[in-house]
């Protein structure tokens, strides 16, 4: 057995599921496996920006392996491609040469959409979600148009090697400034509700979830450390949007919008759904899982209209949303034998506030501090009501997978 390349296959393995978007549980438990599957006993310790991989040879000597774990996307398809790479290996365990070409053969597998089509996702995102914030269609077509912004802007900062947290102040700070020049054209009705629908592409998702299922499974270090990423992120959301609104109230004045649209449920849930595309596409999730992940969403969002339709209040709302997001996306993983993460992203996005950060921030610039104070707790109240959602659901479905197998031996 060549160990030394069976240590670099699990830690390669490893690496590319963390820079894909995957769970540090994810990781570990996925390098774990396969080591055990060889025989060896190993550790794995992994935080958002390193992974440390070690076994104990046949000698019963240590051998190590370290990888940094750098900037990364929001590739969904290449975990659900990674975890079933990872599954194969412990049904199949070849040997260490053929599994490098196994993992070779499906980093030529990875799919990514081409550009026109992540245009036309961010595009879907913005617009989608804009009706879900009782913007007119005007609005929505703005609302596409600032999420087209987003994306450039995006790409634009990656090639020059920018960080998350400056490459989201210049795309908040662009979009916004746009929305309030086409609002002073007369070309959107109500520019808040452009900029929010814009802005939920800027909202960390993926992070967001990532974090509160590691601080679940005791990842404690990587759960904070995402949470401080996530707070970061939210803070250049803020200051993007303040800046803009700051610059545009001195050429242009406050803006005030013209009515926004009374929306019924079946048109909200068509914001939702179309919103929710778009955010697939923005993930890379390819295939039948479109639709499932988009169903997610609505079936979150009605949850969420329905609980505030018979007066519940908008935390206790939004934590029964969370409730039913994470209850979906657990049984959609093992319905079809795909990481939960891929399913709940997506079915949460309805839900996250990205219009308590950009109201609160609006609040401030206008020096109103009462009504800053008051939606900032909101804000805060309901991110912790989503992530209390999630952690019940993800606990009950860690005991009980644990429980089962148990159950069925006696």
């Amino acid at each position: 057995m060549n160990e030394r390349l069976l240590l670099e296959a699990a830690t390669t393995l490893g690496y590319r599921l963390a820079m894909s978007g995957a769970e540090t549980f994810r990781v570990e438990e996925s390098i774990l496996r396969v080591l055990k599957t060889y025989g060896y006993e190993a550790e794995a310790f992994a935080i958002p920006n390193c992974l440390i991989v070690s076994i104990i040879t046949a000698s019963d000597q240590p051998m190590t392996r370290m990888r940094r774990i750098g900037p990364h996307g929001n590739d969904l398809d290449a975990v659900e491609l990674y975890s079933g790479l990872s599954r194969a290996i412990c049904n199949r365990r070849p040997e260490p040469e053929e599994l490098m070409r196994w993992i070779a053969h499906v980093d030529g597998m990875r799919r990514s959409y081409t550009l026109p089509l992540q245009a036309l996702g961010f595009f879907l995102a913005s617009f989608g979600f804009c009706f879900t914030f009782s913007g007119t269609f005007a609005d929505a077509l703005g609302a596409g148009l600032c999420g087209l912004i987003v994306l450039a802007v995006d790409k634009v900062m990656e090639k020059l090697n920018s960080t998350q947290f400056f490459r989201t102040i210049i795309g908040a700070f662009c979009m916004a400034i746009f929305a309030y020049a086409a609002y002073h054209l007369g070309l959107v009705q109500n520019a808040d509700a452009a900029i929010i629908g814009a802005l939920m592409l800027l909202v960390p998702g993926l992070l967001f979830t990532n974090a509160m299922r590691d601080v679940m499974y005791g990842d404690t270090n990587s759960g904070l450390n995402r949470v401080v990423l996530v707070l970061l992120i939210a803070v250049a959301i803020a200051l993007g949007t303040a800046a803009a609104l700051k610059l545009s109230a001195g050429w242009w004045g406050i803006s005030v919008g013209t009515g926004l649209a009374d929306y019924g449920p079946v048109m909200l849930n068509i914001g939702a759904f179309i919103g929710c595309v778009g955010f697939s596409i923005y993930f890379n999730i390819h295939g039948p899982g479109i639709l499932v992940c988009c169903i997610g969403g609505v079936l979150t969002w009605s949850t969420y209209l329905a609980a505030q339709e018979l007066g519940v209040g908008v935390i206790y709302a939004n934590l029964i949303g969370g409730i039913v997001a994470s209850v979906y996306a657990e049984v959609m993983a093992r319905v079809r034998h795909f990481p939960a993460i891929s399913y709940l992203v997506v079915s949460l996005f309805p839900l996250l506030p990205g219009a308590g950060i950009y109201y609160t921030m609006a609040y401030a610039v206008e020096n109103e501090m009462t009504r800053f104070a008051q939606k900032g707790f909101q804000t805060a109240a309901i991110a912790g009501a989503l992530a209390l959602g999630i952690l019940l659901v993800s606990t009950a479905f860690r005991i009980w997978s644990n429980y089962a197998p148990r159950r069925r031996s006696t």
